[in-house]
């Protein structure tokens, strides 16, 4: 009986269903990266949820996946956007019960590092940027050069508050008040999410971390922002094996069209140049602010 049975389990290691029981780990590879939210007039050259849903959602849905890795590049952007994304990616590990990594390669600031957030462990190569746990508006005045010119302001509204911080009139402090408080209460938000998601992993004061300061990946793993220093194939090849098999999700696009707002394989409407222009001015100051 023993000799059937040793024979038995010969045959069936022979089978293709076990060969392919065998595959080496599958690891779905999910790049996040650019401006988070609209940019430019029509809002199209950013990361969304809108955009990712499908692109999450094909990740998760694998089979046999041993780990979802996101490859994040990002100087940060909308909260709004941010925090969707974020949630969704956190659904579907949840959903799945698949562990999740976050590399950060030239930049995770700002909401970009609140995306990293949604994974279980955060990884940065050594020149990464990391941090900017802080919410920022920028914006012009004008009225001096309007009245140098000669030109007068004509603004109508219906609610004494629907003009607020409007650059062409004069700024008013209980605005520029309201303004502090809402970036208050997202600030608040953000040290929410960072605190849950890192937990005990948080070493330094809270005033430096929360400061809206940023660090290179060296002393952002003293701080406790990131689990370690590493890229993405040599960290997961070190936890899964040599042959961990990795399935990019989506494409980059290239450069120039990932900076004038353009996908990968889209051809853009010509009409759409000069919006995508000044969508890459827009997202050129966001890296601009951490040297990129």
């Amino acid at each position: 009986m023993a000799h059937l049975a040793d024979h038995l389990a010969a045959w069936l290691a022979r089978l293709p269903i076990a060969r392919f029981q065998k595959a080496p780990p599958l690891v779905a590879v999910v790049p996040l990266s650019g401006v988070i939210g609209g940019v430019g007039p029509f809002g199209g050259g950013g990361m969304s949820l809108p955009k990712l849903a499908n692109r999450l959602r094909s990740a998760f849905a694998l089979p046999r996946l041993a780990a979802v890795a996101l490859a994040i590049n990002s100087p940060g952007g909308s909260a709004g956007q941010s925090e969707l994304i974020a949630g969704r990616i956190r659904a579907l590990a949840d959903e799945k019960k698949v562990p999740v990594f976050a590399f950060i390669e030239d930049l995770g600031a700002s909401g970009g590092y609140w995306l990293a957030c949604a994974a279980d462990e955060i990884y940065a190569i050594a020149n990464a940027i990391v941090g900017s746990i802080g919410v920022i508006h920028q914006g012009f005045g004008f009225v001096e050069l309007l009245q140098r010119v000669g030109v007068s302001r004509r603004l109508y509204t219906a609610g004494p508050r629907k003009g607020m911080l409007d650059p062409f009139s004069p700024e008013k402090p209980e605005d520029v008040a309201s303004l502090a408080a809402i970036q208050g209460d997202i600030h608040a938000n953000f040290k929410d999410w960072v605190r849950t998601r890192r937990g005990s992993r948080l070493k330094g004061a809270e005033e430096t971390v929360f400061s809206g300061e940023f660090w290179t990946a060296r002393r952002a793993a003293e701080l406790g922002l990131i689990d370690g220093i590493g890229d993405l194939r040599a960290t997961l090849r070190a936890r899964y094996g040599e042959k961990v098999r990795l399935r990019l999700i989506g494409e980059r696009p290239s450069g120039l069209r990932r900076m004038l707002g353009f996908g990968a394989s889209a051809a853009p409407d010509p009409t759409q140049w000069a919006a995508g222009l000044i969508a890459a001015a827009e997202a050129r100051a966001l890296w601009a602010r951490y040297g990129l």
